[in-house]
């Protein structure tokens, strides 16, 4: 056998496993782009409910799936793309919150009224609709960081008790528990905001 003979089996094998890793990179891509279809609204919301600034919101979910594009290889071994997604954005709105040690509040009525749904709605009933989700989540505002958490993450995002369990990094029984104390301080919150009036 000659030089020749051995090098051109050797030269093929680099070509196709150029091409191999060409055609997983593509894919890694595409099933990014596909993540982002799917997650992005969801994980803005998660976003904006802790932040309650929308260029805020949107950098965090930029960051996230910049994070999840440094990991890319890695993808393949989620088994649940959207908890994941979502504890990626929590801990990365936390940890600006943190950093910030302060919430801005943003009770323009404007800018709540353009993430509430609007269709058919009359000026009024949009302005009284934001004047509510506003005070709504005031009371939000107003509950322990423990049950916000968990009541944010369930009734806005409506993660089940095992998610927000993962997204959270506690136990289901603690999740309930503090779903449970949530409700109950807003119930409390809403009827004497109500009695108020």
């Amino acid at each position: 056998m000659s030089a020749s003979q051995t090098l051109i089996p050797f030269w093929m094998e680099i070509a196709d496993r150029a091409v191999q890793d060409e055609a997983r990179q593509h894919a890694n891509d595409e099933a990014l782009a596909a993540l982002v279809d799917q997650y992005a609204t969801t994980l803005y919301r998660v976003a904006f409910s802790v932040l309650r600034n929308p260029s805020d919101a949107e950098d965090a979910v930029q960051e996230a799936f910049l994070r999840v594009l440094r990991h890319r290889d890695s993808l393949h071994e989620v088994r649940d793309r959207r908890v994941w997604l979502i504890r990626i954005v929590w801990n990365i709105v936390l940890d600006r919150k943190r950093r910030a040690k302060t919430r801005p509040e943003t009770d323009d009525v404007e800018e709540l009224a353009r993430v509430l749904p609007a269709n058919g709605l009359s000026a009024e009933q949009r302005a009284a609709a934001a004047q509510h989700h506003a005070h709504v989540l005031a009371c939000v505002d107003q509950l322990p960081v423990k049950e916000r958490q968990v009541l944010l993450l369930s009734a806005f995002e409506e993660l089940s008790s095992v998610e927000i369990a993962s997204v959270l990094g506690i136990t289901e029984s603690s999740v309930r528990s503090r779903l449970f104390r949530a409700r109950n301080l807003m119930a409390g919150l809403l009827q004497h905001s109500r009695s108020l009036r």
